[in-house]
């Protein structure tokens, strides 16, 4: 059985790298050929809702997957790709429409309670409502509701707060799925963070030296990847524990700089300039 395991989650891996490669300069060359370029941190134009790979490099190796072994995998793989188009659109949507003159929870929310919609409230909601839809279909009572809902939701928006810098949303994702990984091998729908792991790993080169921006179309399509996976993996105290993590994680953000908290911090910002220009 583990052999099994191992043998999915290596197929599934290669075959996500390798599409994520083939496609990379195509998706690359169609957005900035059409215009959706944005100045990153050091002013460079760049493609922006590069993310998109991630979604697309995963239709094929979950639908291996399925076919392989269609009672483990069917229910999780259809949800994994439900949850990950979900946030990819909802991701897409900010990126093309999306201002920047409002961020945070604290932001999208007072807009709302004024009656105006942003894109970032529209992805507050719908998101919200998504991540209720699935913790529905797989929680056993209300409660366990509550927290799977939170967990996506949460989960979405916590690999966003990290997308300031190159590398570093991808970075943490990896860091996320290797916890994963520890916490609760060898359950086998571990297999959708490794399947988003694939594309990551070769698109993040790109990111890494600011070439192209993953934007919220892929920051949140990572985020929706962490939170189905944890949801299907971890038990229950430990969910708990990792809800715990992401309540305290999206406080302190609201009040203090990640970035300069990460600058300050030698390790930090080492594993934060790690493989960058």
């Amino acid at each position: 059985m583990t052999q099994e395991i191992y043998f999915h989650f290596a197929i599934s891996l290669l075959i996500t790298y390798i599409i994520a490669r083939l496609i990379l300069t195509s998706i690359l060359r169609l957005i900035t050929e059409a215009g959706y370029v944005r100045p990153n941190f050091r002013g460079d134009q760049i493609p922006v809702g590069v993310g998109l790979l991630f979604f697309l490099s995963a239709l094929i190796p979950t639908g291996v997957l399925i076919f392989l072994d269609e009672d483990t995998y069917q229910l999780g793989g259809l949800l994994y790709l439900f949850v990950l188009g979900s946030m990819t659109l909802l991701g897409m949507t900010d990126d093309i429409f999306g201002s920047r003159a409002d961020s945070g929870l604290k932001g999208h929310l007072k807009k709302m309670l004024r009656g105006e919609l942003t894109t970032g409230g529209l992805k507050l909601v719908t998101g919200g409502i998504m991540s209720l839809v699935v913790a529905v279909n797989i929680s056993n009572h209300w409660l366990e509701v509550i927290t799977n809902t939170l967990v996506i939701a949460l989960s979405v928006n916590a690999i966003n707060l990290l997308d300031l810098r190159p590398g570093r949303a991808g970075k943490g994702y990896l860091l996320a799925v290797g916890m994963l990984l520890l916490a609760s091998w060898p359950a086998n729908h571990l297999v959708w963070g490794v399947i988003t792991a694939g594309a990551l790993l070769a698109y993040l080169p790109s990111d890494l030296k600011a070439r192209a921006m993953m934007g919220d179309t892929g920051s949140n399509a990572l985020g929706a990847s962490i939170g189905i996976t944890s949801v299907l993996v971890l038990p229950e105290n430990l969910k708990i524990g990792y809800l715990l993590f992401l309540i305290a994680f999206h406080i302190f953000t609201e009040k203090y700089s990640l970035t300069k908290v990460i600058e300050r911090n030698k390790m930090l910002n080492f594993l934060d300039q790690l493989g960058r220009n």
